[in-house]
């Protein structure tokens, strides 16, 4: 099968499986929702209110649904063995992981884009005289940076499901990671580089920590990488 035929039918799956759809699109959802609950009640007399980060207090949540989505792309694959019949439609197993990456991330990217100038915006909107627009300093990094940060989180997940071979499993070792590490052990130098609290400096006005806003996206970037290229492994060397 050609390049193209497979980005087709890896994104013919997503449209078509319930369980993808409601993961992609819950985000932005539960995101904006949150952010502006958070945003509407916020006074903003604390004296380190930013409120640009402030707009993105849901993304707890929609981090969350970003991780499932990823998951549930590679995960669903190997659930009553469909992985034999897609690799037997596209032996190259190369190409057929590098497809299915490819629309996912691509997918996440373009949600999370969403995600964050609709958390941005309405955020602000809400906030009042407290508000910022798209032009201080920060905010537009921080909408684009969402996005980013959205997709590489998901296609992580990805990377971790083709290694693990189970829904199940993958959401059990990343959503810990990408949730409960940080809140648990505190703002030290060792949490600073964890996945989520890299890539969310990119979310604040002026980054806190060693990491500044593009090089937290970085770290976050090394991860999703290291992920792909296990992946990658596993699909190339192990039985379907």
């Amino acid at each position: 099968m050609s390049v193209k035929a497979v980005l087709h039918s890896e994104w013919m799956k997503i449209r078509t499986l319930r369980s993808l759809l409601i993961a992609l699109l819950g985000g932005p959802v539960a995101t904006t929702a949150i952010s502006a609950l958070v945003s509407a009640t916020e006074d903003g007399k604390r004296s380190d209110f930013d409120p640009v980060f402030s707009s993105f207090f849901g993304l707890a949540f929609g981090q969350i649904a970003a991780v499932s989505f990823g998951v549930l792309a590679v995960g669903h694959e190997y659930t009553g063995g469909g992985i034999r019949v897609w690799l037997a439609a596209v032996p190259r197993r190369g190409l057929y992981y590098g497809c299915k990456l490819t629309v996912v991330g691509l997918c996440a990217l373009a949600v999370g884009l969403v995600t964050g100038f609709a958390s941005l915006l309405v955020s602000q909107a809400l906030l009042g005289d407290k508000g910022v627009g798209l032009n201080a300093p920060g905010a537009l990094r921080a909408a684009v940076g969402c996005g980013i940060y959205l997709a590489l989180l998901t296609v992580l997940a990805s990377g971790v499901a083709a290694v693990l071979r189970s829904s199940v499993g993958t959401l059990a070792v990343v959503v810990p990671i990408v949730t409960f590490l940080s809140p648990v052990f505190g703002a030290t130098s060792a949490t600073r580089f964890l996945p989520d609290q890299a890539g969310q400096q990119v979310l604040h006005t002026a980054p806190e920590g060693p990491l500044g806003a593009w090089t937290g996206l970085g770290v976050l970037a090394l991860y999703a990488a290291a992920a792909v290229f296990c992946g990658r492994l596993a699909v190339e060397r192990r039985d379907a």
